[in-house]
């Protein structure tokens, strides 16, 4: 099972091993949720991303989030918040690019669903993210330490979509029920 992301502990010493501490994550599955309101050539976009991403501690320290959807981004941080902020920052960076880059409403819409969509090379990233997701919930296993304190979501309330708005049309009216929080959460270890 290692290759999916999960390690065993195997040396107990002497001390009896707890059902818990039998199985750790190595790849944590996260939930995000991203807005965003990005000014383009004549344009005014709204961009809300709810996608997934791989948190992981690598051996150097540093804690990686790796995109799943969007699967071209990754960012560290020394902390797991401190990756999100990063992975925030860097996702920002690439709305700007798509922004500068478009001639139209339609051009940026079209870059960003395209991105969205992009798989890894070979859906490695999103099937490591199903396989901790399923020892979650095969295993009851409890988030670590560093991911106690996030909201717990059931992953199917939140399916990966984006949605790319045009702001700027005359007869759009606002209300502040259209603001959405940025937010990343775990999973719930069952499905409702």
């Amino acid at each position: 099972m290692a290759s999916a992301g999960i390690s065993h502990a195997r040396d107990c010493g002497e001390s009896v091993c707890e059902k818990e501490s039998m199985t750790q994550l190595k790849d944590h599955p996260i939930m995000i949720t991203l807005s965003d309101a990005i000014a383009g050539a004549g344009f005014l976009a709204g961009i809300v991303l709810s996608g997934r991403a791989l948190v992981r501690q690598e051996e150097d320290g540093k804690w990686w989030m790796y995109g799943v959807r969007p699967a071209a981004l990754a960012e560290s941080g020394k902390t797991v918040e401190d990756a999100f902020l990063r992975f925030r920052a860097r996702y920002q960076e690439v709305l700007f690019d798509f922004a500068e880059e478009a001639s139209n409403f339609e051009e940026f819409k079209k870059a960003v669903e395209r991105f969205f969509s992009e798989p890894d090379a070979d859906d490695e990233d999103e099937r490591a993210w199903d396989n901790a997701l399923k020892a979650i919930r095969a295993e009851g296993l409890n988030p670590p330490e560093e991911f106690s304190g996030l909201p717990r979501q059931v992953p199917e309330s939140t399916p990966s979509r984006i949605s790319v708005e045009q702001l700027n049309d005359a007869e759009k009216r606002f209300t502040s029920s259209d603001n959405v929080k940025d937010t990343y959460s775990f999973p719930c270890s069952l499905a409702a």
